[in-house]
């Protein structure tokens, strides 16, 4: 039976159009980007934007109207946040889309299996316990180590267990999530409690603590993982099949889903750390994007990447424009979105 015939009548007529609709996600999220930098606490005019940022790639391009503290809101502060929320956007929404093949659970995200509890971990160390020794890079450097070593204790324990197949990989995640969630709660109780509040900002996300020279290792994390992820979207459809599916087509499915596993664990590492546990993106994007463009990874990852990129820029400007001048924590706007959405998911699904 060919693909055409399992796809219904209006879907059919969005596959057509796919091409142009992902131009079309692409456009609008550098126009979202683009808002998200004009507003805040300081409301910034487009123009302005546009100047300030064609001022610092072509210097001299434009006559400078505008006055240096603007400059430094537009180029210093604001731009780079969300560049930094467009990446981490996508890095989640691609976790989640492979986690979900991966594991055959619709359920599975970065916060489920443990990996965003193990980042956590690690930032809550450096940040009350051992300090910036290691500089600026003290804390991705222990959030991704804890990711890490997160990812590895579960694939660990799973394959103690002999529990490498799909559901009690995701069951073996659940558990050591909620160990390394107390162990990082243990560490905030014996911590300073001056330094804790710096934690609290960290363990609910945001994106205020972006720098231009943090940039780079989210982005090449995004490439690097992203681009694996692109080019095995075919392993991915056959790994939703369940494992002798796609042993008969070829692939090694428990190397593969392993492999798949810490490709995830570097890009929620390196989500993690530079703007903290940000949760349910991963859940949440993929589902949506498979109500539109049908269960085929070659679809489903780059469109779940620019939703997931457009959504968290959107998350962001709530964050900071709902209670000006302060920022929310964005883990508490995506926690809120999610969880309505999970409740909508639960009411759609009625048992069969």
């Amino acid at each position: 039976m060919s693909h055409h015939h399992l796809v219904s009548g209006p879907r059919h007529a969005i596959l057509h159009q796919l091409p142009l609709i992902l131009v079309g996600l692409a456009v609008l999220l550098v126009a979202t980007m683009v808002a998200a930098v004009s507003l805040g606490a300081v409301a910034i005019p487009l123009e302005t934007v546009w100047g300030v940022i064609a001022h610092h790639i072509f210097p001299g391009s434009v006559e400078v109207t505008w006055s240096p503290g603007r400059d430094n809101i537009v180029w210093e502060v604001r731009l780079p946040r969300v560049i930094l929320g467009a990446t981490i956007g996508a890095s989640l929404a691609l976790v989640g889309a492979a986690l979900q093949a991966i594991t055959r659970n619709q359920l599975a995200d970065p916060h489920l299996l443990g990996i965003s509890s193990g980042a956590a971990l690690g930032a809550v160390v450096v940040l009350l316990h051992t300090g910036m020794f290691l500089g600026l890079a003290t804390v991705p450097l222990f959030a991704f180590a804890g990711a890490l070593v997160t990812t590895a204790l579960v694939v660990f324990v799973a394959n103690l267990s002999d529990a490498t197949d799909a559901s009690r990989l995701v069951l073996t995640g659940v558990a050591i999530s909620f160990v390394v969630t107390s162990l990082g709660s243990l560490g905030i109780f014996l911590g300073d409690p001056r330094a804790a509040h710096t934690v609290i900002f960290w363990m609910l996300g945001g994106l205020g603590l972006s720098q231009w020279g943090q940039l780079p290792y989210p982005l090449l994390a995004l490439l690097f993982c992203g681009c694996y992820l692109f080019a095995n979207a075919r392993n991915l459809n056959a790994m939703t099949l369940g494992d002798e599916s796609a042993t008969t087509l070829g692939i090694p499915a428990r190397r593969f889903r392993m492999v798949v596993f810490v490709v995830c664990a570097l890009l929620t590492g390196a989500a993690v750390a530079f703007a903290g546990v940000i949760s349910f993106v991963g859940l949440m994007i993929p589902h949506i994007v498979r109500m539109v463009v049908g269960g085929d990874y070659r679809r489903v990852l780059p469109f779940s990447a620019l939703v997931g990129a457009i959504f968290l820029v959107l998350a962001d400007i709530a964050a900071r424009i709902i209670i000006p001048p302060q920022d929310i924590p964005i883990g508490v706007i995506t926690g809120l979105v999610g969880g309505i959405f999970f409740v909508a998911l639960t009411r759609k699904r009625k048992p069969r």
